[in-house]
């Protein structure tokens, strides 16, 4: 049941999120903090992000980042990501239990027994993993870079790669690669958009153009016949990380777009183009993780600078490795 909420009590809820904007945007200059938010986050957040974007943009800018502490508005794999690559900053997350139902999909014994069923192979992991895991790969890689970095290792070696079902098998028909091996993981948001739910968006929304994120189930051959231009009635489909959606929705001419990937996404589509319109594949695809975060949390993170996020060393010097080459091949 929807409740409906009475116009005092919005424009309570309205002053306050105002207030608290404020005092963010104050903390964050006087502590020398920058705030980093996935495209997934609510638009509270995404409103106080010095930088708003997908895994492998965040990792850039944390990586990029010249401020000392790094607040990151996202899962707790991606602020391990952070701390990580930059060693020598604080990173804070307002969430500490914000967790990612595909990072849980694997654990760090499994993966070491895979390695040892297979000697020899190549471990390709998502970034969407913990880092004991990204210590154990040789590469990791986002939804954005995951063909590039298959590519870019020998034809003649197996390839192990985790934890996403979904995108490894995309990956897997685009680049042809018959050697690899691929992890039975999901992402519960993505794995849970149906065809039926893109089906009859599509059929609602005349002259619409589909975007889908290579982690939706809706089903891999589907994904890959949209990935070669030919899926219903819709005159484009393409299949994108979420800042390639971003980027794609912003250059192409179409007015009507289906999304299917996390709703958090459409407020930032929306935001940056006003004259178009946004639909979601469904409704339902919400991450209950990363909306665990919220401008409250941002606040009282940064005011009593708690939830410091860090990486034992022995980890961290190895899994860095792993992430450096994803950063390289881009």
């Amino acid at each position: 049941m929807t409740m409906l909420v009475s116009e005092p009590r919005r424009q309570q809820q309205q002053q306050q999120a105002s207030d608290f904007k404020e005092e963010i945007l104050r903390l964050k200059e006087e502590k020398d903090v920058v705030i980093l938010a996935h495209n997934y986050q609510v638009p509270d957040v995404q409103d106080v992000a010095d930088y708003t974007g997908d895994s492998l943009g965040l990792s850039r800018q944390a990586a990029q980042a010249d401020r000392q502490t790094i607040l990151f508005c996202g899962v707790h794999f991606m602020a391990e990501t952070a701390a990580i690559i930059s060693p020598h900053k604080r990173v804070l997350i307002p969430e500490p239990d914000a967790g990612c139902s595909l990072s849980d999909s694997i654990t760090v014994e499994e993966l070491r027994d895979w390695k040892a069923a297979h000697p020899g192979s190549i471990s390709v992991g998502y970034v969407n993993t913990t880092a004991e895991i990204k210590a154990e790969l040789d590469y990791c890689c986002t939804s954005s870079n995951a063909v590039k970095v298959v590519d870019s290792i020998p034809a003649e070696k197996e390839i192990l790669f985790l934890p996403d079902m979904f995108l490894g098998s995309y990956v897997a028909k685009v680049t042809g690669r018959k050697n690899m091996r691929i992890w039975a993981g999901e992402c519960h948001v993505h794995a849970g958009i149906t065809p039926q739910d893109i089906e009859e968006k599509l059929a609602s929304l005349k002259d619409s153009e589909f975007v889908i994120h290579p982690e939706c189930s809706c089903t891999t051959p589907m994904m890959y016949d949209a990935a070669s231009g030919g899926f219903g009635d819709a005159k484009k489909v393409s299949v994108l990380s979420t800042e390639g959606m971003l980027n794609h929705v912003a250059a192409s001419p179409s007015r009507n777009f289906v999304v299917a990937t996390e709703v958090g996404i459409l407020y930032r589509m929306r935001k940056q183009n006003p004259t178009k319109n946004f639909v979601p594949a469904s409704e339902n695809a919400e991450c209950q993780y990363m909306k665990m975060i919220t401008l409250q949390k941002v606040y009282d993170s940064l005011l009593n600078e708690r939830s410091v996020v860090s990486v034992p060393p022995h980890i961290a010097d190895r899994a860095r490795l792993a992430i450096e080459r994803m950063l390289e091949i881009g």
